[in-house]
């Protein structure tokens, strides 16, 4: 099969995060094989709006179904091209993602993995409180990612992980003809209407 000519974002990004996971203990327990990453093409080049996303394809404690409205609900399934099935849905929004600072990038990186659950289970890491994804100031967590962003760079890691994020979009298309990458379909809600839910 003929490779396509151009960036592939979505492999490059994975083997930045893999590279992450296994230099720093805080990410130690997640298996990239096991995280499907995509990207998502926005309509207009604007900096502001969601520029990644992590999404759990389990529910809370890993459970593979979950009860809402008296109804119960299981979420679609991804599975790799060589049948191995994803916990995690790692989804990157071009260009808006590309158009940060590259500090800025790196650190949204490490904030979508540090999402995942320390027990890998296909949930979220969840905080107490009423705002467990990111714990009572999102500010605070984002800059604890730029922390572990700093601390990976002083390990010394191979430029040619990251070199990527210190371009643009435009700056990466205009080196490599076009930016390109795997497109996977938003996983959706699945209700189960035979069964008993209570």
């Amino acid at each position: 099969m003929a490779v396509p000519a151009g960036f592939d974002f979505t492999f490059h990004v994975g083997r930045l995060c893999n590279d992450l996971c296994v230099r720093l203990p805080e990410l130690g327990h997640i298996d990239m094989a096991r995280v499907a990453i995509r990207y998502c093409q926005v309509r207009k080049a604007v900096s502001h709006g969601v520029q990644a996303t992590l999404t759990p394809l389990r529910f809370a404690g890993g459970s593979l179904s979950t009860v809402r409205g008296g109804r119960r609900y299981s979420i679609e399934r991804i599975f790799s091209p060589a049948g191995q099935e994803m916990l995690y849905l790692l989804s990157f929004y071009l260009p808006r993602f590309l158009n940060l600072p590259f500090a800025e990038k790196l650190a949204t990186v490490i904030h979508e993995l540090w999402h995942i659950s320390p027990d890998f289970d296909g949930d979220l890491r969840r905080f107490s409180g009423r705002c467990y994804a990111h714990g009572h100031r999102e500010e605070h967590y984002h800059a604890a990612m730029g922390q572990l962003a700093a601390k990976w760079l002083a390990l010394s890691p191979p430029e040619e992980l990251y070199e990527f994020l210190q371009d643009d979009f435009r700056q990466l298309r205009a080196r490599f003809g076009a930016v390109y990458g795997t497109r996977i379909a938003t996983p959706k809600l699945i209700a189960e209407p035979s069964a008993k839910c209570g």
